[in-house]
């Protein structure tokens, strides 16, 4: 195993400068547009697979780097380049590591490529969790999962929210209750195949920021699928509930993570590198500007207001990304998380990207708050950090209760 560093060998530097080159040729020149069309950017996602960026290969690649850091190294770089693309090219991630994290590998090996498609078809995934009334409180989950022994066939109803790539996808993942008097212990996730009757799309989401990713609602009516769709198998299933069910009795405390929860503790410190990517493009508009913007005769970095902004807005994205990369190092490492640090990283990086692209945009003044420069959109895909794959306050909650021992509520 690795040691822990923050010197990028050879090969991972190609690969940081292949992505960032990629994310100024393609992505930047086309994220105004996106943004204002508020529509999933295909021409984008299929240059993408095109050049191998959009596919299964890369983020395996990216995955398995015995460092822990492709993926916080890709998405920095692609969430540098524009937030929106930059989440439709990785929303599938979410659905690929629901089925990595709690699939077989014959389940991993039959719908990971149908997420992706082919650089002349390219497809997406959606991962399918929160709901009306169950976002951050999951033990809310109403959406039911029947099995049909007769049949062999898992029947699902309810309906999600804040999907994305929802109802446009090839393939969804669907969290839902198998066993009511468990609680959150009592959720299964289950594979949607494409076409499948019963699945549609319902409200789309005009949202405030990263407005080229596709959001919305899934609407899952009476929808069968194949046994063999759901995730880990029903045997490991029933072997799980068993086991619940025996702590309920004897009034165990043991906490048993749910295939929500494992998806989203998989996906924290990269959700805190998209942050660090967006805030790092902000400062880096903002430090071009103080440079050649001109009043009183001299540039208006010369003004420590606006020079220790800026000192400050480096230091914070550099600690930011310490605390992904420590996170990400950790998890590959097979080290626990004992004080939470995949929840520290996202907390502290979502943070400081709104703290970060707010500066950016008072440095502009009034060419900040106008569309004509980036860093207004900046500001807006920079409000999302704080809010999905776990809220900021949810974190705090994550953390306090890792250090404290105690059920804080």
């Amino acid at each position: 195993m690795a040691e822990f560093t923050m010197e990028l060998n050879d090969d991972q530097k190609q690969v940081r400068d292949w992505i960032h080159g990629f994310a100024a040729d393609v992505m930047r020149p086309a994220a105004a547009e996106w943004d204002e069309r508020e529509e999933t950017p295909w021409p984008v996602i299929q240059e993408a697979a095109k050049v191998g960026i959009y596919s299964l290969d890369f983020y395996a690649q990216q995955f398995f780097d015995p460092t822990g850091l492709g993926i916080p190294m890709a998405m920095e770089e692609l969430f540098w380049g524009d937030a929106g693309i930059a989440l439709s090219i990785v929303g599938t991630g979410l659905a690929a590591i629901g089925v990595v994290a709690n699939g077989t590998e014959e389940q991993i090996g039959t719908w990971i490529p149908q997420m992706y498609g082919t650089p002349d078809d390219v497809k997406v995934a959606a991962f399918c969790s929160s709901e009306p009334d169950a976002g951050s409180d999951v033990g809310s989950m109403r959406t039911r999962a029947v099995y049909d022994q007769a049949k062999d066939e898992w029947v699902l109803n309810g309906t999600k929210t804040w999907a994305t790539n929802g109802g446009i996808a090839n393939v969804h993942i669907v969290v839902a209750v198998v066993d009511p008097e468990l609680g959150t212990k009592g959720h299964a996730s289950f594979i949607v195949p494409p076409n499948t009757p019963g699945l549609s799309q319902g409200q789309k989401f005009k949202k405030h920021g990263i407005r080229a990713s596709h959001t919305a609602e899934v609407v899952l009516e009476d929808v069968r699928i194949p046994g063999s769709c759901l995730l880990g198998g029903k045997e490991k299933l029933d072997e799980r509930l068993a086991r619940a069910h025996e702590r309920a009795r004897s009034g165990g405390g043991e906490r048993v993570k749910n295939a929500a929860m494992a998806t989203f503790e998989a996906s924290r410190p990269a959700v805190g590198a998209m942050a660090v990517g967006t805030a790092r493009a902000a400062y880096e508009v903002a430090l071009d500007y103080a440079k050649t913007r001109t009043q009183f005769g001299r540039p208006i970095i010369d003004n420590q207001g606006v020079a220790f902004q800026l000192a400050d807005m480096r230091t914070q994205i550099d600690a930011a990304r310490l605390l992904v990369w420590r996170a990400s190092w950790m998890a590959v490492a097979g080290r626990p998380f004992d004080s939470a640090e995949g929840s520290m990283s996202k907390l502290f990086a979502s943070e400081m990207a709104k703290k970060v692209t707010a500066q950016a945009v008072q440095i502009l003044g009034g060419n900040g708050f106008t569309r004509e420069y980036p860093v207004e959109r900046m500001h807006r895909d920079s409000a999302i950090y704080t809010i999905f794959e776990g809220t900021s306050e949810i974190q705090r909650l994550v953390i306090a209760r890792t250090i404290s021992g105690m059920p804080i509520r």
